[in-house]
């Protein structure tokens, strides 16, 4: 009897002492050198998902370029070094993510055939298929973010499609990062295939964004977490003032105003930022983690 008491004290305490929140929080990594290591991203702590960005030339028989800052020139195969980050990552739980697209880039898939090469390329190069040009060697990562802000909306349903059927020896998981109004144009026929796992839906630089009313914002996460058959859904939030045009939220009044009602929202999954570098010069993640 006295050691189930001590078990059940135990719990009780386990439950008064333990972090207050649900969700995660998913961040952007590669668009600026300043923002340190893929390796030191991860070692924070406070990032469950990390989404290298960007692999932003593809379709339209362009060949497919990466780009990340002067993190490394893929070029030159100098992003091979890349792989011990990734497999750190991986050992710390946290998954690892390659964005498609991007707010510059050069991008369209223009046929069925184009979508399964395309398709073939990120399996044999960043997924679990073998190439002699790896862009991260031998570092398998855990899926494909679809990040299109520009271009023709067609195929990428087919290519989300091929991306799951590959025989994989492990879960390959499907994210994308739409803007926030609700369907999306560029990847709206993709999501409702129900093949992604998380959608970070970006409120940032949109009339949806957060304008004082957390209702408001609300509506319109429940409109896409009902209307998109995904695992879960983030918010999208830039971690800076000067890391959007707008739609930058206060830690202060995400926390207090903004997340106690979002969090209530049917498939909630926590919080996505934009980006490492931002977060570094504020502190955001760090600030919101225990309220995520």
């Amino acid at each position: 009897m006295a050691s189930n008491m001590f078990m059940i004290l135990l719990l009780i305490l386990g439950i008064l002492t333990s972090p207050c929140y649900s969700g995660s929080i998913s961040i952007y990594w590669g668009q600026n050198v300043k923002e340190g290591t893929l390796a030191d991203t991860c070692k924070t702590g406070r990032f469950e998902y990390v989404i290298i960005s960007f692999l932003c030339v593809f379709g339209n028989n362009q060949v497919p370029q990466l780009d990340l800052d002067n993190h490394c020139d893929p070029s030159n195969k100098r992003c091979v070094g890349l792989a011990d980050d990734i497999q750190s990552c991986q050992k710390m739980n946290v998954k690892v993510l390659l964005s498609i697209g991007g707010g510059d880039g050069s991008y369209s898939l223009v046929s069925s055939k184009e979508a399964k090469e395309f398709g073939d390329y990120l399996w044999d190069n960043y997924l679990g298929g073998n190439s002699t040009d790896r862009p991260f060697g031998d570092a398998v990562l855990d899926g494909i973010d679809f990040d299109i802000e520009g271009g023709s909306p067609d195929h990428y349903d087919e290519l989300a499609g091929h991306l799951k059927n590959y025989p994989s020896k492990k879960k390959v998981y499907l994210t994308a990062a739409p803007q926030c109004p609700y369907p999306d144009l560029y990847v709206g026929k993709a999501l409702s295939t129900g093949r992604f796992d998380y959608i970070w839906m970006q409120f940032y630089n949109n009339y949806c964004e957060f304008k004082g009313n957390a209702s408001d914002l609300k509506a319109t996460f429940d409109e896409w977490s009902n209307g998109i058959p995904a695992t879960s859904f983030f918010m999208g939030l830039p971690a800076a003032p000067s890391g959007a045009n707008s739609g930058f939220i206060p830690q202060n009044v995400l926390i207090s105003k903004v997340l106690p009602l979002i969090k209530k929202a049917n498939k909630y999954g926590g919080v996505m930022l934009w980006s490492k570098y931002y977060d570094d010069l504020t502190g955001y993640s760090k600030a919101i983690k225990s309220h995520v």
